[in-house]
């Protein structure tokens, strides 16, 4: 099932929740107003808002609490990206220049800041916000955390594998948690049914993050945004400990050159060689598709429905998207 085809599925349940997502961040402010119809207008798959739906109609029927908390999880991870661009120094986002580079750094948290004021807002609206405001509490938390963790380890270059799924966790696993588990929580899912919509977004989100990290390495500029940023910021990623293993002699050479990086350019160069030469992306790989299968296993036991089936396309989806 292609996305396009999961949003027809949706139909109005997708198209209120970009109503909704509008309405929430309506503001009177012209450069704050222009900002969000920008974001808004190069908003990507949408995949947050997409799973929580999906969970959400696989476990029982879509409601207006569902919509909102679909709302509050894309409204969420659009306000952690710009303060993401802010700590990375990023310039561009999915292909167009970021918040940060339009107009500085500070305005860029401010507006991160209005995104995550509104994603609350949605939350309180919602009827089950006592069963979900505590989620959402404890993923503001896991963002805070790994970019924290992240930013520790570009001074030490001692990222190992157990601080790399702890980081992606946080940063993005965590998110696509908060929207499956809400979504199941939106149609008063018992606690099994709560458990798998949370396991399967665990996993969709580890292995969506570990797939961007391969394509850092092995994309190409087509796919729309930088490639090989991730060694230029001192980010240890899977396929470079990947090749660590396959290759332990060159480790401590090359965790030395990240964390004393002179020329990034250079660095990232020599490194992408390493890790394309030592089977780093070929072990990435591995573990990715160990991830789609977990998310497949978490989600058998809803009954079997449309709704499932596009949860299933979607966490098969990233063992080859190429964007």
């Amino acid at each position: 099932m292609s996305f396009n085809e999961v949003i027809e599925m949706l139909g109005d349940d997708w198209r209120r929740v970009k109503i909704l997502m509008s309405e929430y961040l309506h503001t009177d402010v012209s450069l704050l107003r222009d900002t969000n119809d920008s974001v808004l207008g190069h908003s990507g798959k949408m995949m947050r808002p997409m799973v929580s739906l999906l969970n959400a109609a696989a476990i029982g029927k879509v409601n207006d609490d569902s919509l909102r908390l679909a709302a509050a999880s894309e409204i969420l991870h659009n306000a952690s990206l710009m303060h993401d661009d802010v700590a990375d120094g990023s310039l561009e986002r999915r292909g167009f220049p970021s918040v940060m580079s339009l107009h500085g750094p500070s305005a860029a948290i401010l507006i991160g800041d209005f995104w995550l004021a509104k994603a609350v807002e949605a939350v309180f609206d919602s009827e089950c916000q006592e069963n979900v405001k505590w989620l959402f509490s404890k993923t503001l938390s896991d963002l805070s955390e790994g970019e924290m963790l992240q930013l520790e380890k570009s001074f030490t270059a001692d990222t190992s594998e157990e601080d790399y799924l702890k980081i992606i966790y946080c940063k993005t696993a965590s998110l696509f948690n908060v929207a499956c588990t809400s979504g199941a929580v939106s149609v008063r899912a018992d606690n099994a049914m709560k458990d798998a919509a949370s396991s399967y977004g665990v996993a969709l989100g580890l292995a969506f993050q570990i797939k961007d990290d391969i394509l850092d390495y092995s994309g190409t500029s087509e796919m729309g945004k930088p490639v090989g940023v991730d060694i230029r910021e001192k980010k240890i990623t899977l396929p470079l400990l990947g090749a660590f293993r396959n290759a332990p002699e060159k480790e401590a050479e090359i965790r030395a050159m990240i964390r004393d990086m002179k020329d990034p350019c250079r660095t990232g160069s020599e490194i992408t060689s390493y890790v394309l030469d030592n089977g780093g992306i070929e072990y990435a790989s591995s573990v990715l598709d160990s991830y789609v299968r977990k998310a497949e296993e978490s989600i058998s036991v809803y009954a079997d429905s449309p709704a499932k089936e596009a949860l299933v396309s979607l966490a098969r989806f990233n063992a080859i998207r190429q964007v």
